[in-house]
């Protein structure tokens, strides 16, 4: 009786039983992490599929590559391209299911340009533009801030000319679609042409007299090569940027210079005058102070070759040996004066002078019965050397002696290397210990 139960409750049971099948359902997603789309790119694999007992992802470009994961998690992509993520999911219902997506991974963008200047970067300058960026599909737009073409689409550009001078910019924007970077570049364009220069005599020749030796200072701006052409000069050209001429014959002399820079050329000319030699230096307006003075603001002593006045602390063996003039005053109010020779000036409270000149001075025309009587009028219409070269310069007692408070007054001398010259006291200025006088000289070249 139990057997008979059990087995119809067992019956019951197995009637009552049904099977039921789990289906695969659901999907995924796919997202950019932080939302960057160009290379190296992250992608994130959201899985929301239910039902699968296996899974088999394929990351085709990625890494890794494949997974057996429910939930992958991230796929790193280092390439740009268009790849497929495939999964592959079967259960124990013997049910199989694909599931396949793409993913976009644009190009990095990593800007690598040079630019390169054509011969010089003188206008017109002409660039070179070298483009090495790397990838494919992106997106290149140039512009060339007062270039000429001004702006230019796609990967290389044509030579580009930049006229005016100064700077101006060079400008590469990439896109990839997802995002832009510009990277700018400078280049200078050099200060137009322009063909000047300026001019001084030596120093000896300040007077322009013939012959006078010229030294040229290129003023040229933004030149290369200089071409010199000097009527009457020696030489006659150069090509050298600050030439030295001397020019022998008095009259009017045209200089012309023709820079160029390789692509324009200009000239510029200025004419240069040269007087007659007329062989006298003439010195205006020397002040020569007393004794006192001497150690102080006014020196005492004068260089017909240097042209210059020296203080007693200005005296050294560099210029002592060229002083070919010296003065006592004995006193502010010009009681005792005379001109005295350099190396005689130890004899008057002066310092000795290294390898002092000998000049003779003629204090006195009347005193020294040399049959001089060269007057302050005939001084000032002294306009060459003519009336020099007559004079009977020699030493005499009676005129070296001393004069005093006179003015005008001319006194004569006569330099160690054979040049005669005229010294006209203007005036006697009373200052104290910093008393002068201040006087015209005239004196022969050689």
């Amino acid at each position: 009786m139990k057997k008979t139960l059990l087995l119809l409750l067992l019956l019951i049971i197995t009637s009552c039983y049904k099977e039921t099948f789990i289906a695969i359902e659901g999907d995924f997603t796919t997202s950019y992490v932080s939302g960057d789309q160009s290379v190296p790119v992250i992608i994130k694999i959201d899985s929301k599929i239910t039902g699968a007992d296996t899974y088999h992802w394929e990351f085709e470009g990625g890494n890794p590559s494949t997974s057996k994961d429910k939930n992958p998690g991230e796929v790193l992509y280092a390439n740009q391209g268009t790849y497929t993520i495939t999964v592959t999911m079967t259960n124990v219902d013997g049910e199989s299911k694909k599931i396949s997506k793409t993913v976009v991974i644009k190009e990095g963008i990593t800007i690598q340009f040079s630019h390169q200047i054509v011969t010089s970067n003188y206008s017109p300058l002409e660039v070179a533009i070298t483009n090495t960026t790397p990838g494919e599909g992106l997106i290149f737009k140039w512009d060339f801030q007062g270039g000429i073409p001004a702006n230019f689409s796609g990967k290389t550009p044509p030579n580009v000319i930049f006229t005016e001078p100064g700077d101006h910019t060079i400008s590469l924007t990439v896109s990839n679609g997802f995002e832009n970077q510009t990277e700018t570049q400078t280049v200078t364009v050099a200060p137009h042409l322009i063909s000047s220069f300026t001019y001084t005599p030596n120093f000896e020749d300040d007077d322009y007299q013939s012959p006078v030796t010229i030294n040229f200072k290129n003023q040229s701006a933004s030149a290369m090569q200089y071409n010199w052409t000097f009527q009457g000069g020696n030489p006659a050209t150069s090509t050298a940027e600050n030439p030295v001429i001397t020019f022998s014959n008095p009259g009017q002399h045209l200089v012309t210079l023709v820079a160029s820079n390789g692509k324009v050329s200009q000239s510029f000319s200025s004419t240069i005058t040269v007087d007659p030699d007329t062989n006298l230096r003439v010195l205006n307006d020397i002040k020569i102070g007393i004794n006192s003075a001497h150690s102080n603001n006014v020196g005492a002593m004068f260089s017909t070759i240097t042209r210059q006045v020296y203080k007693a602390g200005e005296v050294n063996n560099q210029n002592s040996s060229l002083i070919d003039i010296a003065f006592q005053g004995l006193n502010s109010n010009f009681t005792y004066n005379k001109f005295i020779s350099p190396d005689q000036v130890s004899n008057y409270g002066f310092l000795s002078l290294n390898n002092a000149q000998k000049t003779i001075f003629i204090n006195s025309q009347g005193g020294c019965n040399c049959g001089l009587n060269f007057t302050e009028t005939q001084f000032d219409a002294m306009t060459n050397d003519v009336p020099l070269q007559a004079m009977n310069i020699i030493y005499s007692a009676g005129g070296a002696q001393e004069f005093g408070f006179t003015y005008p007054k001319v006194v004569l001398f006569k330099t160690q290397d054979g040049r005669k010259g005229a010294i006209k006291i203007k005036n006697m200025v009373k200052n104290g210990a910093n008393s002068y006088i201040l006087c015209d000289i005239k004196v022969q070249k050689q």
